[in-house]
């Protein structure tokens, strides 16, 4: 029997508050949407497994709360990502206005080795509010933005009603596993660092 690769993959979704982050991954993780909102503090993650060809995939899902003042808690979240997930609510454009932010902040925090290339996504939330009549953000306009970054896919969501939630997150799964094969690779260029007993006098190791 062939032996199976367990992956884990983390991922960030970031947005401002309200979009509808956390109920995305209820939905998904869980099939559950609650219409109660309940501010996330800090970060938090949930998990799900799936099978993509070969590989057995855990996804980590990191929820992070979308006001200013915990934003500092950036760092320690965003490192070692192998994938953002933007949100925003299609029927609010301050939340679209700002995914210019939060995607700078994203690079700036996780730092990853190749800015061009690391893999974002963009969720555009809450299309089944009132029929889709209080949508301000087009879909043309959100599919610039996401041309104008390097072409990001971009999936149309609603939580809710369960809409596109499994399809965007298998986007997301199949990205991130393909960053981070390409991780895999730029890493085997790396030589082996010098094992600490062989490392000579004070200084840097570097």
């Amino acid at each position: 029997m062939s032996l199976r690769r367990r992956t884990l993959l983390k991922v960030i979704v970031l947005g401002d508050s309200g979009v509808g982050k956390t109920s995305l991954m209820n939905q998904y993780v869980h099939n559950k949407f609650s219409q109660q909102y309940k501010a996330t503090i800090g970060a938090d993650f949930v998990t799900k497994e799936l099978q993509i060809d070969d590989r057995l995939v855990t996804l980590q899902i990191w929820d992070t709360a979308g006001q200013e003042r915990f934003q500092s808690l950036g760092v320690a979240f965003y490192r070692g990502a192998d994938c953002c997930v933007l949100v925003y609510d299609v029927n609010v454009m301050k939340s679209f206005d700002s995914l210019d932010n939060w995607h700078e902040e994203f690079l700036k925090q996780a730092n990853p080795p190749d800015t061009r290339t690391f893999p974002f996504i963009l969720l555009g939330n809450k299309i089944d509010i009132d029929g889709g009549n209080s949508r301000v953000v087009s879909e043309k306009k959100a599919k610039d933005w996401c041309a104008s970054k390097g072409n990001i896919p971009y999936f149309e969501t609603s939580a809710k009603e369960d809409y596109n939630v499994d399809a965007a997150f298998l986007c997301i799964a199949k990205t991130a596993l393909a960053n981070e094969r390409e991780q895999d690779i730029y890493f085997q260029g790396i030589p082996e660092a010098v094992p600490e007993n062989e490392q000579r006098g004070g200084g840097c190791a570097c």
